[in-house]
């Protein structure tokens, strides 16, 4: 009965029984009575199942390999050792062992599952197939295994059939586009593809998703014109449509709509429908249009004073201090980097450039005790002993600024502009203790490295 009861453990899940999954299995089902078996063999079955709990396969293969000498019989015992097999990547072995326990049992679905996994890592595809198409009995899942087999044997045909009976039979799954938009990708079949979100539109008008694909597919088309008028379609069946808008306000910007370019790109910037890196691309067009046309910037103004108050995204953030740099606006473009800051504080990128603006707005003490606290985290990173001497040499710390730029010289590889940069601070430094000769040697040094005309 002990071994009855371990069996029974073994086919519902406790000991995992494979560790790649490419399909559903049913643990609805029992193992038969192993009847009876000799001391030894029980003895080899635990020892065998033991290994494997703790992940020692190979010593696991020893054991059940010891329990068929002794009785063959028994279709478990190959199944668990094809599982091991399939653990170690020794899919060879795993194949042979599976196709002994799927020939004592051929409608056993675990069976027929491991051997699946199996014929995929070894690329067998005609008989990963062949299987994959008898575990289809058990659950229509195992289809969109076949589909993806299919791909990979560039068997387009086949593949869209499958996705197409797919679709019928389940309804629409992302999945199953990217798949289907992966084979269209592969053939060029751009009007195919076309064609069947159309009638998607057609079969299902109220789906707004349909709509959005349709017009993603025509943009990538360079149909212009198709995907503005399907935009405007949408917005027709849906007016309080948001996701439209990530369409309609580049169609408006290209047809000069500003007012109704800033409506769409508001909507989508204060939109919680709409994740954080679609936005980050329409605010960085709407940077670029209040670049080009300033008469909006009060537009921008208002609304990333909202998105500032709500964004949890640091990019957002990083694209409006880049907009007030252009602007020449460095105190706004510092305050948002320091926003920044705060919701990526390891952002070495953000660290550097708020030290450098620290630096032209001639906040020296900030900026000298920023960089050292940086030094903390990032020690090998030559700009912060820069900026650090540039700081401690304003502050009139020149033996301060001497011992930090001499320690970063040491960690410049190759860059004669900033190596450059570091003798001139040294030459400053020692300016200021009054040591003109080394201070000279150090400007002819930097002067040396620098491009000639």
């Amino acid at each position: 009965m002990l071994l009855k009861r371990l069996i029974t453990l073994i086919i519902y899940g406790i000991i995992t029984f494979s560790q790649v999954s490419y399909g559903q299995v049913d643990f609805n089902k029992t193992d038969d009575d192993l009847g009876n078996v000799s001391d030894e063999f029980q003895e080899h079955l635990f020892e065998a199942l033991k290994q494997k709990a703790i992940e020692n396969y190979d010593k696991s293969v020893t054991a059940l390999l010891k329990c068929i000498e002794i009785d063959d019989s028994h279709s478990v015992l190959y199944f668990e050792l094809g599982k091991n097999y399939n653990a170690l990547k020794n899919f060879g072995a795993a194949e042979e062992a599976l196709k002994e326990a799927v020939s004592q049992e051929p409608d056993n679905e675990w069976y027929l599952d491991e051997l699946y996994v199996a014929y995929v890592n070894l690329k067998d595809y005609r008989r990963a197939i062949k299987t994959v198409k008898q575990l289809v009995k058990f659950h229509p899942d195992y289809k969109e295994d076949l589909a993806a087999i299919y791909v990979q044997t560039q068997n387009y045909k086949d593949a869209l059939k499958v996705l197409d009976e797919l679709d019928d039979e389940l309804g629409l799954s992302s999945d199953r586009d990217r798949l289907r938009n992966q084979i269209y990708n592969a053939t060029g079949r751009k009007k195919e593809q076309i064609e069947n979100l159309k009638e998607r539109v057609d079969k299902d008008p109220e789906a707004e998703k349909n709509y959005l694909a349709l017009i993603y597919r025509y943009s990538e088309n360079k149909e212009e014109k198709k995907a503005y008028d399907t935009a405007k379609t949408l917005l027709e069946i849906h007016p309080e449509s948001q996701l439209v808008h990530l369409a309609l306000y580049k169609f408006y910007l290209n047809d000069n709509k500003h007012e109704e370019a800033i409506a769409s790109m508001k909507t989508v910037l204060s939109s919680k429908a709409i994740d954080a890196e679609a936005k980050v691309k329409v605010l960085a067009d709407f940077v670029r249009f209040v670049s080009e046309n300033e008469q909006y910037e009060a537009e921008l103004v208002a609304i990333t004073s909202e998105l500032t108050q709500t964004t949890t995204n640091a990019k957002t953030l990083i694209e409006l201090a880049q907009y007030y740099l252009v602007k020449n606006n460095k105190q706004k473009a510092l305050d948002y980097y320091l926003q920044a800051e705060r919701k990526e504080p390891e952002n070495f990128g953000l660290i550097r450039n708020i030290l450098l603006l620290y630096i032209d707005l001639e906040q020296y003490e900030v900026a000298e005790k920023k960089s050292d606290q940086a030094l903390e985290r990032f020690p090998s990173q030559p700009v912060l002993y820069l900026i650090n001497g540039v700081a401690l040499n304003r502050l009139n710390r020149h033996n301060d600024a001497v011992e930090s730029l001499e320690m970063g010289l040491d960690y410049i590889i190759e860059n004669a502009k900033m190596e450059s940069d570091f003798y001139k601070q040294l030459s400053t430094a020692y300016t200021g203790l009054n040591n003109l000769k080394k201070a000279k040697a150090f400007s002819d040094k930097a002067k040396s490295l620098e491009p000639l005309e």
